[in-house]
């Protein structure tokens, strides 16, 4: 994945915007690890309009994190 810097006012879906988002090659294994470490699912797993799929994670130092990965 490609580095991609954005600045936003609202987080898409109607959702908050995150603190901080990290791209992965595999986003449900990403969201079963962060179930199984009984981390705080506060948006998803969906796959949205623009062609990522992404949840959102409160993370222990208590940030909004997305986690997406691209569609293809």
């Amino acid at each position: 994945m490609k580095l991609q810097l954005s600045i936003a006012a609202q987080g898409g879906s109607n959702t908050a915007v995150a603190d901080l988002s990290i791209g992965v090659d595999i986003v449900d294994e990403a969201y079963t690890k962060m179930q199984e470490a009984g981390l705080v699912i506060k948006y998803g797993i969906v796959n949205e309009l623009w062609g990522v799929r992404r949840f959102y994670v409160r993370a222990p130092f208590e940030k909004l994190v997305n986690i997406l990965a691209h569609i293809d």
